[in-house]
């Protein structure tokens, strides 16, 4: 026993035994599992309340009666005979009465037939128009080079860089355009209604939604002009063409495969706003065609939008702790007895159960089915497998989308 000089008395073992109290009273944390397990509770707890605060946030654009300013729908086209017409009726459509619309497509030395098909479209319509090919320029990924062509030609007031496979609805462009209007911002972007036709496109594209909402701070979005928090989706970028000339246009990453966050980023760098809108009901887009497809797709841009190891690291720890350890732990019960613990399938369950409300959330809000909540575990882990082969890619030089390697 030894007396401090302000009178407090300390007895030998004290400590321990109120340590040893501690962990009576809380019995988990004698189990390094469960430790673990109760960070994976965290983790989950975090990203299912910042998916449903996003929800709330993401609102459809309210349909107007006013007559919004013009646009150019910007479409680049290489080798896409299946798609090129149906994108062009539907952009068409989409203008109704209501916007004056002109149709710009880049036509990416395509050999499919793609030509034949766009020479047909303009000599129908006089809105749509074929905007000339050009080499493509040492440094300049393909598509990139396009958009920024299609934007320097085109003679409306707004811009919407989109691609060939995506689908509009009709009378879906005023609603949008206002929208941009009234909030002010310089862009406004959605993600489409992503329709998948195989069990790889399920696992894969509705992890797009995941991320998204678990992770991007939408209040902070609207109420800072921080690039950080931002994010776009390259299959439908509405921009002010003032604004998109003033910062460079898309020649300002003119070597990227990643205009959905780089155009966001690059105009919140010049003093402009920028916000999303849920736009579910007005475009769609199936975005590849079974499991190469989507691997392939993903893996040409995945690390660009991440952007450094040290993150790549981080979300990976992340997810294999919070979002596929507690469903190990539940399947693998049965085999490990140490895994039955009271604690440990305790933690593990609250930790599942919440994915499984995020993950039916994000479902029933954009039409994914099923299918993705059952599997989310694989999504994850596909996700980050995609993700570690885009940094290998982005290391070697071999990143390559439509026939050509990029940067």
């Amino acid at each position: 026993m030894s007396v401090h000089g302000d009178g407090d008395v300390e007895v030998p073992g004290a400590n321990l035994a109120a340590g040893a109290a501690s962990a009576e009273a809380l019995p988990w944390i004698s189990s390094p599992l469960a430790v673990i397990l109760a960070v994976a509770v965290v983790i989950s707890a975090i990203t299912l309340t910042m998916t449903v605060r996003n929800l709330a946030r993401y609102r459809p654009a309210p349909s107007t009666a006013r007559r919004p300013g013009s646009l150019a729908v910007c479409i680049p086209a290489r080798n896409e005979r299946a798609n090129l017409r149906a994108c062009v009726e539907g952009a068409l459509a989409a203008a109704g009465e209501q916007v004056a619309v002109e149709v710009l497509v880049y036509d990416d030395e395509s050999t499919d037939g793609t030509t034949e098909i766009l020479a047909e479209l303009v000599a129908r319509d006089p809105r749509v128009r074929r905007v000339g090919t050009h080499p493509l320029p040492a440094g300049w990924n393909g598509k990139q080079h396009a958009c920024d062509r299609i934007g320097r030609a085109a003679a409306s007031e707004w811009l919407l860089f989109t691609d060939a496979d995506v689908r509009f609805a009709p009378d879906s462009f005023a609603p949008a355009v206002a929208l941009a209007e009234s909030r002010g911002v310089s862009l406004l972007s959605t993600f489409p209604r992503q329709e998948t036709g195989t069990l790889g496109e399920r696992l894969f594209v509705p992890m797009i939604a995941f991320i998204l909402f678990s992770y991007l701070p939408m209040g902070r979005m609207r109420s800072t002009l921080d690039p950080a928090a931002s994010a776009g989706c390259g299959q439908y970028l509405l921009v002010r063409r003032e604004a998109w000339l003033a910062c460079g246009g898309h020649e300002a990453f003119r070597g990227s495969m990643h205009d959905g966050i780089k155009l966001p980023r690059l105009l919140r760098r010049h003093g402009h706003a920028t916000d999303l809108f849920d736009g579910t009901s007005l475009v769609s887009c199936r975005m590849y065609h079974g499991l190469a497809a989507c691997w392939r797709g993903f893996a040409k841009n995945a690390y660009e939008g991440l952007g450094s190891v040290g993150l790549l690291i981080f979300i990976t720890l992340l997810h294999l702790v919070g979002h596929v350890l507690p469903w190990v732990v539940l399947l693998g019960a049965v085999a490990v007895p140490g895994w039955r613990e009271p604690w440990v399938l305790g933690l593990a369950a609250v930790a599942v159960l919440m994915h499984l409300v995020q993950r039916t959330l994000l479902a029933a809000r954009f039409s994914q089915g099923i299918t993705p909540v059952i599997i989310h575990p694989g999504g994850v882990l596909a996700s980050i497998a995609v993700q570690w082969w885009s940094l290998w890619l982005h290391l070697a030089g071999t990143r390559s989308w439509r026939g050509r390697t990029g940067s």
